[in-house]
């Protein structure tokens, strides 16, 4: 069975993450979502209400997904820890840990980068503006993985958290987790009083 391991911080999770999992839930047996503090990043909504956010992201994928399961139990800001958790889970699995191009070039600085690399497969979706540089593959290569470029037909939208996070770009979102960051008023955006 290949399982694709997705990981987010989530901070909210975008119409962006949610074509990812579409395309993921199409080319994989399984794919096992997490929610997870980035110890690079600082977060602005709860690991909880993040949880809730990404189920809202999953049950909206269209049509449904059965292959498309978030496992809370996975979470953990080591992703090596993750990894271990999962492999004593699902035991006969090949995985495969996927990772955003901005994120080639810090993964060997990782926790354990060596030994994570080793335990998985890596698939790295292409971000638009970010240049996924030969060198920094073949590094990742030399450390013991196979890596596969997701194709750019994926149809992934352009667009990041941070345009929600930071001014409220409403249209990075879709409409039950944007109803749910307003029902619990996560941003800071949100809160602050008009000028």
């Amino acid at each position: 069975m290949n399982i694709a391991l997705f990981g987010t911080s989530a901070d909210p999770p975008s119409i962006g993450h949610q074509e990812i999992l579409q395309w993921l839930g199409n080319h994989y047996d399984r794919v096992l979502v997490w929610v997870s503090d980035n110890p690079f990043k600082t977060h602005q909504a709860s690991l909880s209400d993040r949880l809730k956010m990404m189920d809202l992201t999953i049950a909206a994928i269209q049509p449904p997904a059965q292959t498309i399961t978030l496992h809370p139990e996975l979470s953990d800001p080591r992703t090596i820890n993750t990894v271990e958790k999962a492999k004593q889970l699902w035991q006969e699995a090949n995985f495969t840990l996927v990772i955003g191009g901005d994120l080639v070039p810090q993964l060997p600085t990782w926790y354990r980068a060596q030994d994570l690399l080793s335990q998985v497969k890596l698939l790295v979706v292409p971000r638009q503006g970010v240049t996924i540089a030969k060198t920094d593959i073949d590094r990742l290569v030399h450390m013991g993985t196979e890596v596969a470029i997701a194709p750019d037909s994926t149809s992934i939208p352009n667009v990041s958290s941070s345009d929600y996070r930071n001014n409220g770009n409403s249209s990075v979102i879709i409409p039950t987790v944007a109803a749910y960051i307003q029902r619990e008023s996560l941003y800071a955006w949100q809160t602050s009083p008009a000028p």
